[in-house]
């Protein structure tokens, strides 16, 4: 059965011991920095509306301390909300008793951490079965389920290492293998890829996408890199003192910003990565013999087969291979060098 979206919605996180008091005058205006110096409370989180597709990645973006790993630790109640639902298959997760939350954390979702957090004393397989032991499945069929997805992120042949033994690329594979042995629908990866150098970073990125395209989890992904979001996100929400300042495609995003923050974000952005043939066609005649580019492709793709073939002009096909539009050298190139506009 495929898994079910994320509905967040009005959520409210106010740190200190009286955080429900202030929820209205925060919804009336008032300021993280006001609420801290005049009631010293912290206000974590400021009405929240996300919806998050079901089978697909949603990034949460944003810089330290604006509220994204206290935001993903609310999808499995590890914080407890102000104010607010997130709804899960039309559960609220925040009313859930504590029976119904213990099984949702374990039979629905998973969580990988940006420090590993693998257990020392205990092998790669054995930190890869340890979600199955506590759900109660049978050592055979929890050892033949880990084994696969070992296999799966890379880490063959290494089954009896301990982490410590491990580099930090091949400890996230561990972390990751554990995750998806669990076989949750939800996959909550908190600045996951973040400690790691930046190309076995971009390798767990292709292993993240690779295993996505077959599993297809409802993935709530967390970073403060713009490019991990771009290249990982189906949707991004990017956050701003708690607050939500832009949601939406990469493309929507990168084309056009909500506000000079998010401008500040996107101006060095690579844009031929980002942008869709789709977006600078016209829609125009088709063109005799020549190159086609499918729909959905990205303007990089598209400057190198046009490159490759030495064409000047291309038509957009759909996925019955029906001219929908041409492209041209010179609009490609244009658009990924200088801001593009719909």
């Amino acid at each position: 059965m495929a898994s079910q979206g994320i509905e967040v919605r009005n959520l409210y996180k106010i740190f200190g011991p009286r955080g429900k008091d202030y929820v209205e005058a925060v919804r009336g205006g008032m300021s993280k920095t006001e609420l801290n110096e005049k009631h010293g409370h912290v206000l974590g989180l400021n009405d929240i509306n996300i919806s998050m597709p079901a089978g697909q990645i949603q990034v949460v973006m944003g810089l330290s301390g604006s509220g994204k790993s206290t935001l993903i630790r609310h999808i499995n109640r590890l914080i407890e909300p102000t104010s607010g639902e997130v709804l899960y298959e039309d559960t609220d997760v925040c009313k859930m008793s504590d029976s119904e939350l213990l099984e949702f954390r374990r039979n629905k979702t998973a969580m990988v951490f940006q420090k590993f957090a693998l257990l020392p004393h205990r092998t790669v397989l054995k930190n890869t079965t340890y979600g199955l032991e506590l759900q109660g499945v049978a050592e055979a069929e929890a050892t033949e389920r880990a084994k696969r997805w070992i296999d799966r992120v890379g880490l063959d042949g290494f089954e009896d290492h301990y982490p410590n033994q491990l580099s930090g690329g091949m400890q996230q594979r561990v972390g990751l293998a554990r995750a998806l042995t669990n076989d949750a629908d939800i996959l909550l990866m908190d600045e996951a890829f973040s400690a790691l150098d930046p190309l076995i970073r971009t390798d767990m990125q292709a292993v993240l996408l690779d295993i996505q395209q077959e599993l297809q989890k409802t993935v709530v992904f967390i970073t403060h890199d713009l490019d991990e979001a771009l290249r990982l996100g189906d949707r991004i929400a990017i956050l701003r003192d708690g607050a939500v300042i832009q949601q939406g495609t990469g493309q929507e995003i990168v084309l056009n910003p909500a506000d000079e923050y998010i401008s500040d974000f996107v101006k060095e952005v690579n844009r031929g990565r980002v942008i869709k043939v789709d977006t600078i066609m016209k829609p125009e005649k088709v063109i005799a013999d020549a190159v086609t580019i499918p729909s959905g492709s990205m303007l990089e793709e598209a400057a190198k087969k046009l490159t490759n073939a030495s064409a000047m002009s291309a038509n957009v096909v759909d996925s019955s291979n029906a001219v929908i539009g041409t492209i041209t050298i010179h609009d490609t190139i244009e658009a990924m060098v200088t801001p593009a506009t719909h």
